[in-house]
Parts: structure tokens; sequence; C-alpha cells
């Protein structure tokens, strides 16, 4: 096994502690207190950085070579590990808005995406590579 092998694997045993910290309030949603939904949100960035890294370093395994989160999902995308390319990219853009600027709108925006969308392609990406892993 290679270095490009066994760093891909590393970084997806770090993806899937953050995967099942992130399931946790997805299930109990509606008990969530409001720090409680700051929190998922806060579980949502740091998973879907480490999906789009994980993804990246699994694809460079594979010698596909790969540096921004928008190639990445792209790429991915190409090479079906995910399913749906305008959620990952919706994804990001949600990531980078969350994380610049404050607006009670946008919160539950992400939130409703987050319950209803987002945990789905993480999940798939998730169980996609733990196949491949």
């Amino acid at each position: 096994m290679n270095q490009k092998s066994i760093r891909w694997r590393q970084r997806f045993v770090n993806f899937e502690k953050a995967y099942q910290k992130l399931r946790e309030p997805i299930i109990d949603f509606e008990k969530l207190n409001r720090l409680e939904k700051e929190g998922l949100i806060q579980r949502f960035e740091y998973t879907f950085e480490l999906a789009w890294k994980t993804l990246k370093d699994y694809l460079e395994s594979q010698e596909v070579i790969v540096k921004f989160p928008r190639e990445v999902i792209k790429t991915a995308f190409y090479y079906e590990l995910i399913k749906n390319g305008e959620t990952w990219m919706d994804m990001l853009e949600k990531r980078n808005i969350l994380a610049h600027t404050y607006d009670e709108e946008r919160f539950n925006l992400v939130l409703t995406k987050i319950k209803d969308e987002y945990f789905k392609e993480i999940s798939q990406v998730y169980h996609k590579l733990g196949e491949i892993k």
C-alpha cells in the first residue's frame, strides 16, 4: 500500500468520526434547541470539510490530482463518487456564506438544507468510500 492510499484511509477515519457526530443531531432534529442547532451547523461545516478532503485524498491515491474544493467536487461527480454534484456545490456555497456572515434567514435555510438534503449527500459519500476502504 502506497503513502497516498494510507493517507486517504487515515482521513476517512476522521471523516467517519465527524459523520457520526453530525448524524446524532439529525436523528433528534425536532428536539434541538437554538444552541444545539448552532452546534449542528458547526458539525456540518467540519464534516463537509472532511468529506471533500477525503474525496481529494482518495482521488489522489488513484493518481487524479485535484486541489480545490470545487475541482474535487466536479471530479468526484465525474468518477461517480458523488451522485448529486449540484447539491455538493450548494453545500460549498452555503458553508462559505455561513463562515463569513450571520443572518437569521440564512441560518434557518441552511438548517433545513442540512436536515433534508445535505446529510443525505454526505451519507452517500460516506457509504461509497466505506465500501472502497
